[in-house]
């Protein structure tokens, strides 16, 4: 069995408003030079381009799923909201939420985002693909039921997850975010459910500013089936693990989940416009590596991912092929231009250990 890689050439003609940066232009902000908002079509696109020149998708099986139906949205968002999307949408498009812009065609285009997170779990849990990973742009762990936000039009992970859990394809769900930011949206839809386990990884109060606090660990039904692991700025490779191996994998392996999603964001690199982290290719690498192998101890392998941030249009096809690199058992490396850099700027040891005490303390408050 393979690993599946799911994508669309359409995701990529995705666009938003008239931004510069995370500001939209007017007043004393002038157009950026690049353009737009730093969620744009290059660091995805550069990382199928890098694939395809490493010869790494050759090891992969490419495949493209539908957009997700009405039915499918609708077990997540609400009528409201998806009408007043797409009326957007076909009137030339707009912002309908917090820094998320969408051009002509956003609601179609976000419909065939969450299709492909979708089809990728589908066709693991079909047991067509040992794991997959969805190339989803739009993004979508920052939205609500009914409300756009940070990049994000519709929930992908959660709209993927709804449909699995309505055709009994799966009972029991574990989706471990280690995006840079917090993944609010997914937590918000599943704050009060106990079939779904949310474990956020991220830097504390970076976005949103006022969510991802270790405290909430969700309530009624899904009272202790939500984890977040906040990061201090500055946290690299050794602290981003730990969290992994302390607190976030221990609560997973517990969960005894039927399949194993990760959102996943490659923006706590180092070289991310949006964190102020110092992950590499290697970190990342690294923490495929344990999912992979957490996977197989106890959801029959059962993994997928959906992208979700990561905006350095350099840095980010080096991790997502790393990525792809151990999903897969591929051979085929492509070597970090700068790991020699990033092993030197790595914390020191006075940091290392105020965030392994930080570590310990959430790991500490765990049943």
């Amino acid at each position: 069995m393979t690993t599946a890689f799911f994508y669309d050439e359409q995701s990529f003609w995705h666009s938003g408003g008239n931004y510069s940066f995370m500001a939209p232009v007017g007043g004393f902000v002038q157009p950026a030079a690049t353009g737009g908002l730093p969620e744009n079509p290059e660091t995805k696109r550069r990382l199928v381009n890098l694939m395809n020149v490493t010869r790494l998708m050759d090891d992969l099986k490419v495949e493209r799923a539908a957009p997700a139906s009405q039915v499918d949205l609708i077990r997540v968002h609400t009528g409201d909201f998806l009408t007043t999307f797409r009326k957007t949408s076909d009137a030339g498009g707009g912002e309908t939420g917090l820094r998320a812009p969408y051009g002509p065609g956003g609601y179609e285009l976000a419909a065939l985002s969450a299709g492909q997170a979708k089809g990728a779990l589908f066709s693991v849990l079909d047991g067509q693909y040992k794991n997959a990973y969805a190339l989803t742009r739009p993004p979508g762990h920052h939205c609500l039921r009914d409300w756009q936000n940070g990049f994000c039009l519709l929930a992908n992970i959660a709209i993927a997850v709804e449909a699995a859990l309505a055709d009994g394809k799966a009972g029991r769900v574990a989706i471990l975010d280690w995006d840079v930011h917090h993944g609010n949206g997914t937590e918000a839809i599943f704050y009060d459910r106990a079939e779904v386990l949310t474990v956020s990884v991220h830097q504390e109060h970076n976005y949103p500013l006022d969510k991802g606090d270790f405290k909430d660990r969700g309530e009624g039904q899904g009272d202790g089936t939500n984890l977040n692991i906040p990061l201090p700025p500055g946290a690299g490779h050794n602290t981003w693990l730990q969290a992994l191996d302390r607190v976030a994998l221990p609560a997973i392996r517990n969960f005894k989940p039927d399949v194993l999603i990760i959102a996943c964001g490659f923006d706590a690199a180092a070289f991310d416009p949006l964190g102020r982290m110092l992950c590499s290719v290697d970190t990342f690498r690294q923490m495929t590596r344990r999912v992979v192998d957490l996977a197989g101890d106890i959801c029959q392998g059962r993994l997928v991912m959906a992208h979700e941030g990561g905006y350095s249009e350099t840095y980010v096809p080096f991790c997502g092929h790393a990525t792809l690199q151990e999903m897969s058992g591929s051979t085929i490396d492509a070597p970090d231009p700068f790991a020699a850099t990033l092993k030197i700027r790595q914390p020191g040891p006075a940091f290392e250990a105020f965030a392994s005490g930080l570590i310990d303390e959430m790991a500490a408050a765990l049943p």
